[in-house]
């Protein structure tokens, strides 16, 4: 890795597969419009990491992580079969990334206007993990299948913690903690009880209240003006996150950032698109704006706005758009009329 620039921050780079490496590429041009502000080593996984040694998550890439602490990441294909489990989990578990954070705000106007959402998931618990196993019976070896999740108190305090921390520094007023707590008594009631313990610290500052999974999908699509910040379970965290990203446009709109005690990781959440790889049409803005959370992590808050500001300005006032968004750009026109903005 060559020696970072005099105020350039060290930083894992991971392209990705599919269109991760076209995102990327955008995303770091746009950076470099900024200044630069990290100094890259570029690293591989996924697909990639396989075709080049063998595992979808190679033990250079976690020295990488280790070393600077700080990453920005494609979307990663994990191979189905083969004994491989998913990359993201396994970033996950490597650093302990335990806060999931995904923010949704309306930048184009659509179905839904003025969305205003945060998102923040347990990351390292639950049924998430994919601790299944078949049992075998008779000559059926995967005649009974079982998954098991396991909730910590500990953990459950911890990223309650973290929410309401999330919440006082950002000015945000309320957090609904989302549940199974009727159904799934031990595993999501224990995450009730901690985030009402931890509730008690914020009482005059932060309001909680709580909904069942499902009654809160349903209130998202009826009325989502009425929530300011989710918290949820592993699980029901990753499926009401892609709900929310589906109001504000969809998962090319969405953010994501990995946060632990001595790492954090910062991706754009959708996947690989494997069907559209190659072809320069991909929507880099997820990435863009998880590379502005990665600014807003190392206290460069002020790079995040202009970041920010400037892709709001290229969709709504200059009209550069890519396809899933109704517009013509490519990937790097779009990249471009953003460095043009910040220009």
């Amino acid at each position: 890795m060559e020696q970072p620039a005099r105020n350039q921050i060290p930083a894992t780079l991971i392209p990705g597969d599919g269109i991760g490496p076209e995102v990327v590429q955008a995303t770091v041009k746009v950076l470099d419009a900024l200044g630069a502000p990290f100094s890259w080593d570029v690293q591989q996984a996924g697909m990639a990491g396989i075709e080049q040694g063998g595992d979808p998550l190679p033990q250079a890439t976690l020295d990488s992580i280790r070393r600077t602490g700080l990453a920005l990441k494609g979307p990663l294909t994990t191979p189905v079969g083969g004994g491989f489990r998913s990359v993201n989990v396994r970033l996950r578990e490597a650093f302990n990334l335990f806060a999931n954070v995904r923010p949704a705000r309306t930048l184009v106007p659509g179905r839904f206007e003025d969305i205003d959402l945060v998102l923040v998931r347990e990351n390292v618990g639950g049924f998430y993990v994919a601790h299944d196993y078949y049992i075998a019976v008779g000559d059926d070896p995967h005649a009974v299948a079982v998954s098991t999740g396991t909730n910590t108190r500990d953990a459950c305090r911890r990223i309650a913690r973290f929410a309401f921390e999330y919440a006082v520094k950002n000015q945000r007023k309320k957090i609904t903690v989302v549940h199974k707590a009727n159904i799934l008594k031990a595993l999501t009631g224990i995450f009730l009880e901690a985030a009402r313990e931890v509730a008690q610290d914020y009482v005059g500052r932060v309001e909680m209240d709580d909904r069942i999974v499902d009654a809160c999908a349903m209130q998202l699509v009826l009325n989502p003006w009425q929530f300011d910040m989710l918290l949820c379970t592993n699980l029901f965290g990753d499926i009401l996150s892609d709900q929310i990203a589906g109001l504000v446009g969809g998962l090319g709109m969405a953010p994501g950032a990995n946060i632990g005690e001595t790492a954090a990781i910062f991706e754009a959440v959708h996947g690989s698109a494997p069907d559209i790889a190659g072809k320069g049409i991909a929507n880099p803005i997820s990435l863009m704006l998880a590379a502005g959370l990665m600014l807003e992590h190392v206290g460069r808050q002020d790079l995040a706005v202009r970041l920010r500001q400037a892709i709001d300005l290229t969709l709504n006032q200059d009209q550069v758009k890519t396809g899933d968004l109704k517009g013509s750009a490519s990937t790097l026109q779009f990249a471009e009329a953003v460095i043009k903005r910040l220009g």
